[in-house]
């Protein structure tokens, strides 16, 4: 036993020892440190384009963080906790410029339920137990996973999460007391409290609403502008209303708590109230946690999580891989990196108090907007929301929840994917049933079981092709031939699904000395269970007198069905139909 270990050990050391050498090897450290590539040729030119992005970033993470925390249920210091680790790991990780990681709409929806029966600490062991698992389904290659995520699911997943949230958030807009998330719920509530709306809340709201759509929309011409004339310093107008409409959310809030403060004494409006003030602590995230005098261990936690420990690594994956992918303007993007990333992002958050973290496709748009040269504008980013914490908690007491919520319904207005609705109905009528199914059930169930009721509509449909494909038959007229000759065309690759229907499709070639002839011209691959039937209707074929012939089939293809059944062999041919008419025997089974 110890010659064995004495044996083993140095090989061992050998082993970690060659790993090592490997992972620090220049190509493998720039591929997955990606700092330390560009580090080297940052420029100060460089460093004042990212300090601008990241400024411009931060000033619409700031309101999206405190919004997005009380979507999920969570006090404001919650969103701006997530808002600052991620900026931190991705500028280390990252491999996409563009991309800002933080908090997000989704994420937060996906978290009410956990919150508001378990607490804030289960927002922040999810979030560690989902970036472990990103992180490990990077090291696998698994990102595969999320294909299962068709664009009929996504565009229904979007659009009822944007519905959604919009929704809960209309009570805010207008006062109402109470708190409904689902869909419907908040929609009865605001229904049946409809007496009891706030004028001051509703006209600031609707105010709010008008300003930041106005903003949005202003911003067409400030982009134009922005972008032909920047270099030249030129057109000072259309850089003011670029920038303008980038820190609209910003602006909105400012002007919001100002005019609220300035009220303090008497306010009309419903305000956010007491921020814990101050950074958090750098402590584990809780493995057990108590509520209302009762204590829930690990276990129970993770039982509460329910489908959601599975779908918020998911969702959070394909936010941060799409929106990659978008962003990298066709440059080749390791996605396997960006789950490394991200789980990092989220594992690290967790050591914070972070609520789960993934790509913001709207800040992301915005850093590309404000000419960000490298991820270190995450750094910056990070900053400008450190300094929030530390410093200006205490104004964010005096925050209108109906400017909040103006902000939510803005954002989740142009989240909601209007275009799904014609490009599917354009493209393909078949794809609104996932895509519908997805959307209804998301609103009317959970998100989580919508999107597991989509993806199995969707895996129907497939199910469906792969069991009807594509046959041609065709007659031919073969001089020496006695009879008709009909030749079968499968136009994909067969699997167990079609068996079936491929024997239903060689019977129905009737005829007195017939011949049938299946093609395998197109066929790159058949299962076992495609094989036997092949050998299950040549029998029945040639047990009512007709001739069969397998023609042009991959050797491959061949080699599996003569493993499953040997008589299979001598009908396979190859070559030009009448050739082998005129060569060989009518191919038959005494």
């Amino acid at each position: 036993m110890d010659q064995d270990r004495s044996c083993t050990s140095p090989r061992c050391r050998h082993a970690l020892f060659r790993v090592c050498q490997n992972f620090f090897r220049k190509e493998t450290l720039n591929k997955r440190v990606p700092i330390s590539s560009w580090l080297p040729k940052y420029t100060v030119s460089t460093l004042f384009q990212d300090i601008l992005a990241g400024f411009t970033v931060g000033l619409t993470e700031i309101p999206q963080g405190i919004a997005f925390a009380g979507i999920a249920g969570l006090s404001p210091e919650y969103g701006l906790y997530c808002g600052f680790m991620g900026g931190f790991i991705y500028a280390l990780f990252g491999s996409c410029k563009d991309v800002n990681i933080g908090p997000t709409s989704i994420m937060a929806l996906m978290l009410q339920d956990h919150i508001s029966g378990l607490g804030p600490d289960m927002a922040i062991t999810i979030t560690f137990l989902a970036g472990i698992i990103i992180f490990i389904l990077g090291l696998l290659n698994l990102g595969f996973v999320i294909e299962f995520f068709s664009y009929p699911i996504i565009a229904g997943f979007t659009c009822a999460a944007s519905l959604q949230i919009a929704s809960s958030q209309v009570k805010g807009l207008f006062g109402i007391p109470g708190k409904a998330n689902a869909f419907l719920e908040a929609w009865e509530s605001v229904f049946s409290n409809i007496d009891k709306i706030r004028l001051w809340d509703s006209v600031l709201g609707v105010l709010s609403i008008i300003f930041l759509v106005s903003l949005k929309e202003i911003r067409r011409f400030g982009t134009l502008q922005y972008r032909e004339d920047w270099s030249r310093n030129r057109n000072i107008l259309g850089i003011f209303l670029f920038m303008l409409s980038l820190a609209r959310n910003a602006l909105v809030v400012i002007i919001g708590t100002v005019i609220s403060y300035s009220l303090r004494d008497d306010n009309p409006f419903k305000i956010t109230g007491d921020v814990k003030s101050g950074f958090p602590p750098f402590e584990p995230p809780p493995f057990s946690t108590q509520v209302n005098g009762t204590n829930y261990n690990f276990r129970d936690m993770v039982q509460n999580y329910g489908p959601s420990l599975a779908f918020i690594p998911l969702v959070a994956i394909l936010e941060a891989v799409s929106i990659a992918k978008a962003f990298s303007k066709g440059k080749p993007l390791d996605a396997t990196q960006e789950m490394l990333a991200l789980g990092l992002c989220n594992v690290m958050g967790s050591f914070v108090r972070s609520m789960p973290i993934t790509g913001s496709f709207t800040r992301t748009a915005v850093n590309n907007a404000s000419g960000v040269k490298t991820p270190l504008a995450g750094i910056f980013t990070s900053a400008m929301v450190l300094l929030a914490i530390g410093f200006l908690t205490p104004s964010f007491y005096y925050v209108p929840k109906a400017t909040l919520a103006s902000v939510i319904i803005c954002a989740m207005f142009y989240l909601f994917d209007y275009d799904a609705f014609v490009v599917l109905w354009r493209s393909k009528k078949l794809d609104l049933v996932p895509f519908l199914t997805t959307l209804l059930c998301c609103l009317f169930i959970s998100l989580e079981y919508g999107i597991l009721i989509g993806i199995g509509v969707n895996l129907l449909f497939v199910l469906y092709a792969s069991a009807r494909p594509k046959l041609t038959i065709t007659k031919e007229k073969i001089s020496d031939s006695r009879g008709e000759v009909f030749v079968i065309t499968p136009k994909d690759t067969l699997y167990f699904p079609a068996a079936e229907h491929l024997r239903d499709v060689v019977l129905t070639c009737e005829g007195e000395n017939a011949t049938v002839v299946v093609s395998g011209r197109e066929i790159r691959n058949v299962d076992v269970t495609v094989a036997k039937s092949m050998a299950v209707f040549a029998k029945e074929l040639v047990g009512r007198g007709q001739k069969v012939i397998f023609l042009d089939f991959k050797p491959s293809v061949v080699e599996v069905c003569v493993k499953v059944d040997l008589s299979l062999q001598k009908y396979f041919a190859e070559g030009p139909l009448d050739e082998i008419f005129e060569n060989e025997p009518i191919l038959s089974v005494q």
